[in-house]
């Protein structure tokens, strides 16, 4: 369902038709707000990579921004969870929430502990949740703020100058071309943390049933 919801969101569209402002306000809600984790945050910085280095963007401003935004919604999702709390756990299902997100996020916490702010950066649905279920789990604001800056970081900036230093690459000529297969790519790949997630919580649920 998820993603197919992102599938459905053009990258470069939402770039084309909302710009630099639109880009970081996406990223700014995918990175801590409930509603924003269906939002396209790796393709959308790889496209405004890709933008950047045929001169529609502004790379500095977007690296800046981005960083920014990330680590703001992070923020924001933090503070979110400290006031929720618990009961974030017993809300009911609704169309834009879903408790197994919540679960998933938390599952991410017992095996990775504080790095999760970090790694979830990188997967798709987790790194909407996780501050938030770090705000509900009471993490020292001291290690949440090292890891938020350092995720924010590697991700805001990391995925975006992958976007611009392959348009290097590939070629300005070419960057419509291949634009829509790379996309797909990453989608892929960013799918793959919580699939095999998934698998593994399946194979533990099988081996616990008699």
């Amino acid at each position: 369902m998820i993603a197919g919801i992102t599938d459905s969101i053009d990258p470069k569209q939402l770039l084309e038709s909302f710009g630099t402002i639109g880009l970081l306000l996406i990223i700014f809600a995918e990175s801590g707000l409930l509603i924003g984790f269906f939002l396209p945050g790796d393709s959308l910085l790889f496209t405004a990579g890709l933008l950047a280095y045929q001169g529609h963007l502004n790379l500095a401003v977007i690296l800046f921004g981005c960083f920014v935004a990330a680590v703001a919604g992070d923020q924001v999702g933090y503070a979110f969870g400290k006031k929720v709390g618990p009961s974030l756990f017993r809300r009911p299902n609704s169309r834009l929430f879903k408790q197994e997100y919540v679960e998933r996020a938390n599952q991410y916490f017992v095996e990775h502990g504080a790095k999760t702010i970090l790694m979830a950066r990188f997967v798709p649905v987790v790194r909407t949740f996780a501050p938030i279920v770090a705000g509900v789990g009471d993490m020292p604001y001291r290690t949440f703020l090292m890891f938020n800056v350092a995720g924010g970081a590697l991700w805001a900036v990391g995925v975006t100058l992958l976007g611009y230093f392959l348009g290097d690459a590939i070629g300005a000529d070419n960057v419509d071309k291949y634009l829509l297969p790379i996309i797909a790519v990453i989608i892929i790949l960013s799918l793959i943390p919580p699939f095999l997630e998934y698998r593994k919580h399946k194979r533990k649920a099988g081996s616990a049933t008699p």
